[in-house]
């Protein structure tokens, strides 16, 4: 399953914080925005700020790196 991922500025209220829309055969399904130092261990991991269809979940979870996240949301698009 082929993911594109887009770098994006989320207004989430955190300084410059990292961010990718998440596309699927051109549909958006997630957008991933990683945590920053107010987040405290989690600082630097990937958190599901919002998710589309299949990939929509009610406990949205926390990857360690953009690998694990890709990895999630193609299992729950399968």
């Amino acid at each position: 399953m082929n993911l594109h991922l887009q770098p994006v500025q989320v207004a989430t209220g955190s300084d410059g914080g990292e961010s990718r829309l998440v596309f699927h055969e051109s549909f958006l399904v997630a957008v991933l925005v990683r945590m920053s130092d107010e987040h405290g261990a989690e600082v630097g991991k990937w958190f599901l700020e919002a998710a589309f269809g299949r990939v929509d979940d009610p406990n949205p979870p926390i990857f360690a790196d953009l690998d694990e996240a890709q990895a999630w949301i193609t299992s729950q698009l399968a």
